[in-house]
């Protein structure tokens, strides 16, 4: 058995869309970066690379290679979950929290996991999504960005 950790970080900007967990949420402002910038999956990818020992996000999908240009996170999960099989691991579990100020995500969670589960195919009821705001405080709580934190085992 091994765990994992991941955090990632998006700064809120405009004209981009907002997709979290492989859906596209509608809100004003989109996150920045050179994907899709999905900071669920993305903390997710570095929590199972991390439980196995294969460096992070970074390491693999670099925001200095055009092919990942406004990549579907989703792409890049699935890699990520190729490389863990292909090292004989599999996903036991995946506890995720995206830290958000606005817009409400309790309506997306349930198709969130879908969209992870799908990608890692693995069973939705081994993904556990949590949304919770920053009370104001922060980066997040002022409504400059979006985060996640994500833990998963494997075996």
């Amino acid at each position: 058995m091994r765990i994992g950790h991941g955090y990632d970080v998006h700064r809120l900007t405009n004209n981009r869309d907002l997709i979290i967990g492989g859906e596209k949420i509608p809100f004003e402002k989109g996150l920045q970066g050179h994907s899709d910038a999905d900071v669920l999956i993305h903390a997710i990818c570095d929590a199972l690379l991390g439980a196995a020992a294969l460096g992070d996000i970074g390491k693999h999908f670099p925001d200095t290679d055009l092919r990942f240009k406004d990549a579907d996170s989703r792409m890049l999960l699935k890699q990520v979950c190729a490389m863990l099989w292909q090292k004989g691991y599999k996903i036991v579990n995946i506890d995720a929290t995206i830290l958000a100020q606005k817009p409400k995500l309790s309506p997306y969670i349930e198709k969130m996991a879908q969209n992870i589960a799908e990608a890692c195919k693995i069973a939705t009821n081994q993904i556990n999504i949590k949304a919770t705001t920053e009370e104001h405080l922060g980066f997040t709580g002022r409504g400059e960005g979006i985060s996640a934190h994500a833990v998963c085992l494997i075996e």
